[in-house]
């Protein structure tokens, strides 16, 4: 018997499998017309045992396409559980002898039914024969495995049926979603062969559907993008690794437009590709527009280095006028090379027509303690770990060093050739952690007594800023300064 959850569960898969009420294929009346005459039968049908109905997805000798359920002997059979279901004689049966099917004009006698059982067990109905004699013994061995093996078949051919009409319903809806993106999308088979592109594609384009198939995207590319273009494709093919690369493409007003194509690799369980997918995204007006802001950007620092260089030469000019401020103009004028040596490093296109970019932070020292290393390869060394800084921090870092090399080179580890400044670098949770040691200098005899003006300078860098904090430590054997640098301030897309 079939309890209630049972009965929720079989009309769920059965209602999965979407068969009922379909129209007639030939690949199921076959089996039933094989099942009749195997079975010496005039009447065969493939019976679906619906909520209240059984239907009929082929028949055999009968012209109805679905009975009541209440008068159904196929519900009896998928109660039963049996793989062959036989009732020799439904005349002499109290739950069918008065049922039209036996009383009425079909005046059916045997009746004889294989399970059409899905993988996981569930009885969807029968396969089933009926006779308008009785048979006392039944079929036949042969015939009832005859039944079984047709029955099996049945369901090999609604499993089969099922799976067709999902990948068609994943089909429809990846085009669906396909169609709906701003990008054109595009698949093909593990060899190469473009076999899909989205209606983005063909607008984009305006070439006729299909046109592009196979090797003709490649002539959509601009001619001198299109031998790279095929190499890259080649070479992802050839390895399985994703497909990258910006290139000019046709578009339907006949201008060739930037695009950034992007394809990857779907596997099979055994790692094999069984397809290629891939988007085109039009980055024409984003590239033009960087274009634009480099050109800008390197016209501003053309302007900001001439700059450095006008108020370097006013300070020359008014020291040469006031003779008595000879030292601080030499130390301003040093703090603006420092400076404009920060800005070359971390801008690059200003002399070598590239853009901003991002660097390490021990490069910077190294280009900024270079001229205090002179000959000898140990004077400064910058260990431990290390941080990504951009073109903002650069600036206060260079005058926070230039600061404290210039003290060295003046009081502490710098002013004897046995002098050592060693720069370590370590990461603290959302910080970093730069620690400036110097030895081989004077000895420290204490703390300074005041701060010059290179000391708040410094200081007001890394806290106002870097966001940071600043500590000397005035060690007999050489000063040590600890800066501590929230990492997002030395780097804005962290």
């Amino acid at each position: 018997m079939i309890d209630d959850q049972q009965e929720i569960r079989r009309l769920s898969t059965l209602d999965n499998y979407r068969i009922l009420d379909t129209a007639s294929e030939a690949t199921f009346d076959d089996l039933t017309a094989l099942a009749a005459q195997v079975c010496e039968a005039p009447v065969a049908l493939i019976s679906l045992v619906d909520k209240d109905r059984q239907w009929f997805k082929s028949t055999r000798g009968f012209n109805e396409t679905q009975t009541a359920r209440d008068i159904s002997v196929c519900a009896h059979a998928i109660a039963q559980d049996q793989p062959l279901y036989q009732v020799p004689d439904m005349s002499q049966d109290p739950r069918f002898a008065d049922g039209p099917l036996v009383s009425g004009p079909e005046h059916f006698r045997f009746y004889a039914g294989a399970l059409l059982r899905t993988p996981e067990g569930e009885a969807l109905g029968t396969l089933c024969v009926l006779d308008r004699s009785p048979r006392p013994g039944g079929l036949t061995l042969t015939q009832s495995q005859a039944l079984g093996a047709l029955a099996r078949q049945v369901m090999s051919l609604l499993d089969l049926r099922q799976a067709l009409a999902w990948r068609a319903e994943r089909e429809t809806q990846f085009r669906a979603l396909a169609d709906s993106m701003p990008q054109m999308v595009w698949s093909t088979r593990p060899d190469g062969h473009h076999d899909y592109y989205n209606a983005r594609w063909y607008e984009f384009t305006g070439v006729p559907p299909g046109s592009t198939d196979g090797e003709g995207w490649n002539g959509m590319f601009h001619p001198e993008d299109q031998e790279r273009a095929r190499a890259r494709w080649r070479e992802a093919l050839a390895t399985g690794e994703p497909y990258e690369i910006e290139y000019r493409l046709r578009h339907h007003s006949g201008e060739y437009r930037w695009t950034l194509g992007r394809a990857r690799a779907v596997r099979d369980g055994a790692g094999a590709i069984t397809r290629w997918f891939g988007t085109c995204t039009d980055i024409h007006d984003h590239k033009r527009m960087a274009e634009q802001e480099t050109l800008l950007s390197r016209e501003l620092s053309h302007r900001i280095k001439n700059i450095f260089s006008v108020i370097s030469g006013l300070v020359a000019l008014s020291a040469r006028r006031f003779p008595e401020a000879a030292g601080f103009a030499r130390d301003l004028r040093e703090r603006i090379v420092s400076l404009g040596r920060a800005h070359d490093f971390v801008r690059p296109h200003a002399v070598a027509g590239q853009g901003a970019r991002l660097t390490q932070l021990s490069e910077l020292l190294t280009e900024l303690l270079k001229p205090y290393g002179t000959d000898d390869a140990d004077r400064v060394s910058i260990v431990g770990g290390d941080a990504t800084i951009d073109d903002q921090a650069a600036t206060p870092l260079a005058l926070i060093f230039h600061e404290l090399a210039t003290n060295a080179a003046k009081y502490g580890g710098f002013s004897r050739p046995e002098g050592r400044v060693t720069v370590t670098c370590k990461r603290a949770k959302r910080d970093l952690i730069v620690e400036w040691a110097e030895t081989g200098g004077p000895r420290v005899k204490g703390a300074a007594t005041s701060e010059g003006f290179g000391s708040t300078l410094s200081k007001l860098s890394v806290e106002t800023q870097l966001g940071g904090k600043l500590t000397r430590d005035w060690r007999p054997e050489g000063l040590v300064v600890t800066l501590a640098l929230p990492l997002s301030s030395l780097n804005r897309s962290e």
